[in-house]
């Protein structure tokens, strides 16, 4: 055990059980995994970091609990964690009325600003603008919505049929599943969206919900290389526990994929096999707690101590070369500029990047400009790269 007296604490929220689990643990490892490699290169000023984890179950009321617990109990400072939205809303009165840092490694539905929160995932203009470009160009304008029932799924489904209609899409049918959902639910909803006919199906669900909703859709015979689920949320851990056929032609709008070959992604990728075995999925979300936590470090570097106020003016502006490329804290709201990608799984179970931005996109979490012809946007062609072994 750390002697935590000559430590600097971090407070690690996110979940080990439950329905968000096999997400949030990929973001846990992202985050140990930082830790692991600062405190290997000798810690912060000479002092390791120490990670205080608490598992909330995936029940949004336990993750605000906890971070009162972190806070009061741990006298943690900083806290990285949370998946859903449900669960972020809980940390956030927290972490304000405390004063506390926190770090928020996962996209979000946008719409937010908190001087606590350095956002790491991507918001709107972000992911849902560049994604229904591609899908509109090259799938059609029919959209079917599929979601958890929950705060992230409404609220995206709301912005990306805005967006949709600046296209000249429209949305034929809009379903949320419970995370307690019965197979005949999801296979009545399967049923409608045969019946419905549309060119894709944008899904919002997660964990373990999403999980049965790909497996499912494939069971009842449905064609993803004509008629893919994409989603923002989905990713290689889930896809994993999908399995390879149902798998494959469904498509995902995230800053990274475990299949990017370059030199900082191929070292986050074989530091993370190394700590965690061969066989453990590395995720979008994990690759930004990652960052996000070697952000925290070279902050407090910075600092030389762990006050909230210090360490966000000199996290305001800071930029770090991240697995995905180069990623920067936007000064003027706490979000992170971050690349844009489009992948679809192929047979082997991947995802291989369709389309990508050719430069960090400014986060815009109000949807201040969501045009679908803005030039920063503008998706190129991937080009194709060997991967390394």
């Amino acid at each position: 055990m750390i002697d935590t007296g000559d430590t600097w604490k971090l407070g690690i929220l996110f979940s080990e059980t439950g329905s968000t689990a096999v997400i949030e643990r990929s973001q846990k490892r992202g985050a140990l995994l930082a830790i692991q490699e600062i405190n290997a290169a000798g810690g912060v000023a000479g002092r390791l970091i120490e990670p205080v984890d608490c598992d909330p179950g995936s029940i949004p009321c336990e993750y605000g609990r906890l971070a009162e617990k972190l806070i009061a109990e741990d006298c943690v400072r900083a806290m990285i964690g949370c998946f859903m939205s449900s669960a972020r809303k809980e940390v956030l009165p927290v972490v304000e009325r405390r004063n506390i840092l926190f770090f928020y490694p996962t996209l979000y539905e946008g719409f937010e600003y908190s001087p606590n929160v350095i956002y790491g995932g991507a918001c709107p203009n972000q992911n849902s603008v560049p994604l229904a470009s591609y899908l509109l160009e090259n799938y059609g304008n029919r959209f079917y919505f599929i979601g958890s029932d929950y705060i992230y799924p409404r609220e995206s489904n709301r912005v990306m049929r805005n967006i949709l209609r600046q296209g000249g899409g429209e949305v034929v049918g809009e379903v949320y599943i419970p995370f307690d959902a019965a197979q005949d639910e999801i296979d009545g909803i399967l049923a409608d969206v045969a019946a419905k006919a549309p060119d894709v199906i944008f899904s919002t669900a997660v964990g373990e919900t999403s999980v049965r909703l790909y497996q499912s859709y494939h069971a009842a015979g449905h064609d993803a290389r004509r008629v893919p689920i994409a989603s923002l949320t989905a990713n290689e851990a889930e896809m994993a526990e999908i399995g390879r056929e149902a798998s494959v032609g469904h498509i995902t709008a995230a800053p990274w994929f475990n299949t990017i070959d370059t030199p900082a992604s191929r070292r986050f990728r074989e530091s993370y096999a190394r700590e965690f075995g061969p066989d453990i999925k590395v995720t979008s979300c994990a690759e930004a707690a990652y960052f996000q936590t070697h952000m925290f470090a070279a902050a407090l570097d910075k600092v030389g101590g762990l006050d909230p106020d210090q360490l966000r003016e000199c996290l305001l502006g800071a930029s770090w070369d991240a697995p995905q490329g180069q990623v920067k804290i936007d000064p003027d709201n706490g979000h992170t500029w971050l690349h844009s990608r489009i992948a679809r799984v192929d047979e082997k179970g991947e995802f291989i990047v369709q389309r990508e931005v050719i430069r960090p996109v400014k986060p815009d979490p109000y949807l201040v400009t969501p045009d679908l012809n803005d030039r920063r946007l503008r998706l190129r062609k991937a080009t194709p790269k060997a991967r390394q072994p």
